[in-house]
């Protein structure tokens, strides 16, 4: 019998460490996020502190990520959309889940100023919390720009949205985002109207005066602007923060004498915020959980934005952020500055397709 208990007893206790190495092998978070948008280390140290796994994968555009939603299945369990019409759409379409507050302590670190203005993407911010967030502004060749323009700085839409102004920087090159949900809202506002209108007559104000100065446009691309003015092969693109400060630093790497320079214009610019969210059929939920709760952590997502030189949605981070980053003005901008810069939600349909048909007529050109 005391032979038998101990066999007993020792396979009881080798099927609960294969129990528990299974389990802990099974420790696995699934995270889909914008490429070349983490300090590595930080996957590594929430592997080393939590024994969780990390698969990363990533994607460049906003509409992949809406695609594998939609689809269902996915297999993710982090994903990271732009609060916008997207992250607005997928969140009708039921493709997240709630998320667990208990399980998120680190939400006190969070900023009430960015928190205000997702809500309009995400009310009550049940489903996202913020992981980086910019601006649409201007980026710019600076000698370039001098020698079209005779100023050493833009600070303000009129250098690109006034048709004798840009017919000055077509020989030199003027990319714009080929994105309406962009661009309309920073023209309206430039006008004097409301940036979020869906007013017909509005937007038709908006797009006759982009159409007014389309043939200086030479491209519309939501990515091909980053090269071209990190090489010199343009002078000036309308873009995303993020992506203008990229160009800025590759230019800089490459030593060629390309100088480029960020502005957010005097007269108010959009904001963009990207949120972690985790999926409605996530297969690792508590996983999930805790990566958002690690990422929250203001030594941890301070490292990501001195890596990936973007704004953070984390008011306890700041302390840790690089002097450069915190201290420039295009990626944290100053209060008055910040007064001025504005969100639109959702287009509904009617107002979708009506910014679609005037979208193609500026593309054109017709």
């Amino acid at each position: 019998m005391t032979r038998k208990a101990l066999w007993l007893s020792a396979t009881s206790a080798f099927l609960a460490v294969f129990t528990l190495s299974v389990h802990a092998e099974d420790r696995v978070v699934n995270v889909f996020n914008w490429s070349d948008y983490i300090d590595s280390s930080i996957i590594d140290d929430f592997t080393k502190e939590t024994g969780i796994k990390v698969v990363y994968d990533t994607y460049d555009s906003n509409e992949i990520l809406e695609t594998k939603l939609l689809a269902g299945g996915s297999g993710y369990d982090v994903v990271v959309p732009t609060a916008s019409p997207f992250l607005a759409r997928q969140i009708q379409a039921g493709v997240y889940q709630k998320l667990d507050k208990s399980k998120l302590p680190n939400l006190s670190n969070m900023w009430n100023v960015v928190m205000k203005r997702v809500a309009k993407f995400d009310p009550g911010n049940e489903y996202s919390v913020n992981y980086m967030w910019g601006t649409t502004g201007i980026g710019y060749n600076t000698e370039k720009v001098k020698e079209a323009l005779g100023v050493d700085k833009i600070d303000s839409w009129d250098a690109v949205l006034k048709p004798e102004n840009i017919a000055k920087l077509a020989n030199c090159g003027v990319y714009f985002l080929d994105s309406p949900t962009d661009i309309f809202p920073t023209v309206l506002n430039y006008l004097g109207l409301k940036p979020d209108s869906t007013s017909p007559d509005d937007l038709a104000k908006a797009t006759d005066l982009m159409l007014s100065i389309r043939p200086s446009i030479r491209k519309f691309h939501s990515s091909e602007y980053i090269n071209a003015l990190a090489n010199g092969d343009i002078c000036v693109a309308v873009g995303f923060s993020g992506d203008l400060f990229q160009a800025r630093d590759r230019a800089a790497e490459a030593k060629k004498g390309v100088d480029i320079a960020y502005t957010i214009p005097k007269e108010g610019a959009e904001m963009w915020f990207d949120e972690m969210a985790i999926p409605a059929d996530a297969p690792h939920v508590a996983e999930a959980h805790e990566f958002l709760n690690y990422m929250m952590r203001p030594e941890v997502i301070a490292k990501s934005t001195n890596f990936v030189f973007y704004a953070n949605g984390n008011k306890a981070s700041q302390p840790l952020v690089s002097k450069e980053i915190l201290d420039d003005p295009g990626i944290y901008p100053d209060d008055s500055t910040l007064a001025k810069l504005f969100t639109v939600g959702p287009y509904d349909p009617k107002t979708q397709r009506l910014v679609t048909r005037s979208w193609t007529k500026v593309i054109t050109g017709q």
